[in-house]
């Protein structure tokens, strides 16, 4: 009984002072584990809350080149862009994600000079354009360049074929053993594809090329 009032009172000059009310008694071994009970329940869900790990997991997925959500200027849109201010033949689209996050857009010219045109990916501005002085290309690239200019389906028109796969982030000329194909790489629900679109026909087939 004696105790029972020195827990009323205690309680009561903690209400009144606005404090928080920590009943115990001496010896009440009930009170003590049901009070460690509670303040384990209480860490272990603060823990959870601090480790769903969820988003983790997909941050490498939705780095994917955030400038496609946000910004809206496809691969197609971009590409057309890139030919208006630099007439030519575009050979490859490459969403920059090194913090410029602009799309990167390979034309080359009548002339044969090369040039790589930025377009911004929120409004399709073309940033600028970059003359590639790089004397470097070989048999291989001037054998994708002439299967380029002569190809029914040109870039823009593989972007458009590949986009039914998922956002496309990427295409370019691709060489398998002396076939030349777009070569495509799309997003689609956090998963990543790569497909080859033919020159003569934009049919487009999954690139199983770098199966395991």
């Amino acid at each position: 009984m004696k105790r029972n009032i020195v827990i009323a009172t205690l309680t009561a000059a903690a209400l009144a002072t606005g404090g928080t009310v920590a009943a115990f008694a001496a010896g009440d071994d009930d009170a003590t584990a049901t009070q460690r009970q509670t303040d384990t329940n209480a860490q272990v869900a603060a823990d959870r809350d601090d480790d769903t790990g969820a988003d983790d997991r997909d941050d490498d997925v939705s780095e994917d080149r955030t400038a496609v959500s946000h910004g809206g200027v496809t691969a197609a849109d971009a590409i057309a862009a890139a030919l208006k201010h630099t007439p030519g033949t575009a050979l490859s689209a490459d969403l920059d994600d090194d913090g410029a996050d602009a799309w990167e857009v390979n034309v080359v010219k009548g002339d044969g000079t090369e040039y790589d045109v930025r377009v911004a990916p929120d409004s399709g501005k073309v940033l600028g354009a970059l003359r590639d002085t790089d004397d470097d290309s070989d048999a291989d690239d001037r054998a994708e360049l002439a299967a380029a200019k002569d190809a029914r389906t040109d870039a823009r028109e593989a972007a458009l074929a590949a986009a039914a796969k998922g956002t496309v982030t990427e295409v370019g000329l691709d060489d398998d053993n002396g076939t030349v194909a777009w070569s495509v790489d799309t997003v689609k629900d956090g998963k990543q594809g790569e497909w080859k679109v033919a020159l003569d026909s934009a049919k487009v087939t999954q690139d199983h090329d770098d199966d395991a």
